[in-house]
């Protein structure tokens, strides 16, 4: 199994984001994760802290399953490049950048991809700034300029 690209300047340059036309929502429960019906929640992040925890889901989903706290309305876009694990600077890269144009960033890194979560209200432009991020690689740019 490959552990995935590295080279920073390769990452850039080649990601090719894509959104998730689904609106997500984040929320949280203090159950035991045992005790919850994970398979009908269809969760696409779970996080385990000492507080509760939290899942993020549709919003549908949630209110179905009795969540009416919901928070953040948001978007997935997945960066389609298998990053490793290991690599550094991608995620600073890319939050720098959008946070540079006022988009707030939950980002999730997955084995394969990693993930950020926008505000639904913002995805749209979040997708044109990655979409720079890596003309700018390409080109030879760095990624804070």
């Amino acid at each position: 199994m490959t552990t995935g690209i590295e080279n920073i300047t390769t990452l850039l340059s080649t990601m090719e984001p894509t959104l998730d036309p689904e609106i997500y929502v984040f929320i949280t429960t203090t159950k035991p994760l045992s005790s919850l019906p994970l398979s009908t929640l269809n969760p696409q992040l779970i996080a385990q802290e000492k507080e509760g925890i939290t899942i993020v889901t549709t919003e549908a989903i949630a209110t179905s399953h009795g969540f009416h706290d919901i928070v953040f309305p948001c978007q997935k876009i997945s960066l389609t490049i298998h990053s490793s694990l290991e690599a550094i600077g991608l995620i600073a890269a890319i939050t720098d950048r959008l946070k540079n144009s006022g988009i707030s960033t939950n980002v999730v890194s997955g084995f394969f991809h990693d993930h950020i979560y926008v505000p639904a209200r913002r995805a749209e432009d979040a997708m044109q700034v990655l979409e720079q991020l890596a003309i700018d690689a390409r080109e030879g740019k760095k990624a804070n300029e």
